[in-house]
């Protein structure tokens, strides 16, 4: 079964909060596990011993070879013995901004938004503790969460668990008894896992989905006559990938230069910059093997110049927007983007213009530079998000692109881009090979906008995003 088919069949099935969706955490809504990320965290700052991690290690290959698996998280969690409370919750959230929140998966993502809109009661179940549950669960907007609690006496970590670790069948236990507390028809509800230890809790629902399950789940799925839902997995990057960015870098700085030769020559800055623009970001996309499926093309022609503002995620957007603008177009910047080596040659070509935000009086003057450059037929993108989210989740939309546009009078494009951050993260250096999706919305005319109701628009059109990256166009 694949997701868009299991949604359609959500979506066709009973509303209301009568039924509930439980889900896995580790290897279901996430890629992977976050415990990995907090021992690699703690390791780095010595803050589990080389005896207790060598514990860890062989109580959890124990684990695999038939001994008790519950043992390598008891042994884990006595480690965080007399950490402070806050420490730990600080460090669930760095690490989630910092490693988790790209892996949590687009596919489950959807599922999850699909039971919400069904007024389902969405629950997250996990043997993990509250410190890696939290900011996932806060993320995909999930209220209730059944995970592994940890004892905490006057703020300090004990490193003893409160209740049962939530693994097997206790984990199965709590959804019952949740489904009990909150009046939840579990014959009607669906379970969400991948792990060989999820069977219970599976078989709790009268809905079981195993996602991308191991080798005896899938053995159970097939004799239970479970659907089975394998995911899109996004490419690694390999000596592939790390060859096509660099070729990508190179391709554009090449269409660059030879733009920027092309103005020189013809001196004709304008046109080379047209030439330029093009050239450097079709390039760039090519030899990095990104491909562009676009919905709403003529929405990106029909009003120029115009303000084109995308949601922001992984540092391929300015480079998509380029391929996809093409012609007559600058960008604008925060400030401190100016000593960023990478946007050197951008820099000198493009001459975007830069807002210093700590600034009021420069920042008024560069709105009044970039509305002269507007009204000179220049179009402007920029991401009002003013920096790249850690998640798909567009961020909120900072005010100036919608004072520019209100100043110049000219209309706003969404241009809201889906999975850039699959193929480069906000924090990876190599582009994996793929296609990104792109829906560009209709103009947005901007006649009467006044300072008043400002605010009440920019938070309309940032729904925009949220709506099409919800129920994308088909």
């Amino acid at each position: 079964m694949n997701p868009d088919d299991l949604i359609a069949e959500i979506e066709a099935g009973p509303r209301g909060p009568g039924i509930a969706a439980f889900f896995d955490l580790d290897g279901t809504l996430v890629h992977g596990f976050t415990a990995t990320h907090i021992l690699r965290d703690q390791v780095r700052k010595r803050q589990v011993g080389a005896g207790d991690l060598a514990r860890l290690v062989l109580t959890a290959v124990d684990g695999t070879l038939g001994g008790d698996p519950t043992r390598a998280g008891d042994l884990g969690l006595s480690a965080l013995r007399g950490h402070l409370e806050d420490t730990m919750q600080e460090m669930g959230e760095r690490l989630f901004v910092q490693k988790i929140a790209g892996t949590i998966r687009p596919q489950a993502r959807a599922i999850v938004k699909a039971h919400q809109r069904m007024g389902h009661v969405v629950v997250l179940a996990s043997a993990a503790t509250r410190f890696q549950t939290g900011p996932v669960a806060r993320e995909l907007g999930i209220d209730d969460i059944l995970c592994t609690e940890l004892e905490i006496e006057d703020g300090v970590l004990t490193g003893r668990v409160v209740g049962k670790f939530l693994w097997g069948e206790p984990k199965a236990q709590a959804v019952r008894r949740f489904a009990r507390e909150h009046d939840i028809d579990l014959h009607q509800s669906y379970g969400y896992a991948n792990g060989d230890e999820d069977v219970a809790f599976l078989a709790s629902t009268g809905r079981p989905h195993p996602i991308a399950p191991g080798r005896a789940l899938r053995e159970t799925a097939k004799l239970q006559g479970w659907p089975v839902l394998d995911m899109h997995e996004p490419l690694r990057a390999g000596v592939r990938s790390a060859l096509g960015t660099l070729g990508a870098v190179g391709g554009l700085n090449a269409g660059l230069v030879t733009g920027a030769v092309l103005g020189a020559v013809r001196r004709d800055k304008r046109a080379g910059t047209n030439v330029g623009i093009p050239l450097a970001c079709d390039l760039a996309l090519a030899l990095s093997g990104v491909k562009l499926n676009v919905i709403g093309e003529e929405n990106l022609w029909k009003a120029r110049p115009a303000i084109f503002i995308g949601n922001h995620r992984s540092s391929l957007d300015p480079v998509i927007m380029g391929s996809l603008l093409r012609r007559d177009v600058t960008g604008v910047s925060k400030a401190e983007a100016r000593l960023d080596p990478r946007m050197l040659a951008a820099s000198l070509f493009l001459d975007p213009v830069f807002i210093d935000r700590s600034n009021s009086g420069q920042s008024r003057e560069a709105l009044d530079r970039l509305t002269r450059r507007i009204r000179s037929g220049t179009s402007i993108m920029i991401f009002p998000e003013g920096t790249r989210m850690p998640t798909p989740e567009p961020g909120a939309f900072k005010k100036g692109a919608f004072h520019m546009a209100m100043q110049a009078g000219v209309p706003v494009v969404p241009v809201v881009f889906r999975n850039a951050g699959e193929l480069l993260a906000p924090r990876a250096s190599v582009v994996r090979p793929g296609t990104v999706d792109v829906c560009a919305l209709e103009p947005i005319d901007t006649s009467d906008w006044t300072p008043d109701n400002l605010n009440t628009i920019v938070t309309e059109v940032r729904q925009l995003f949220v709506d099409t990256l919800e129920k994308w166009p088909s």
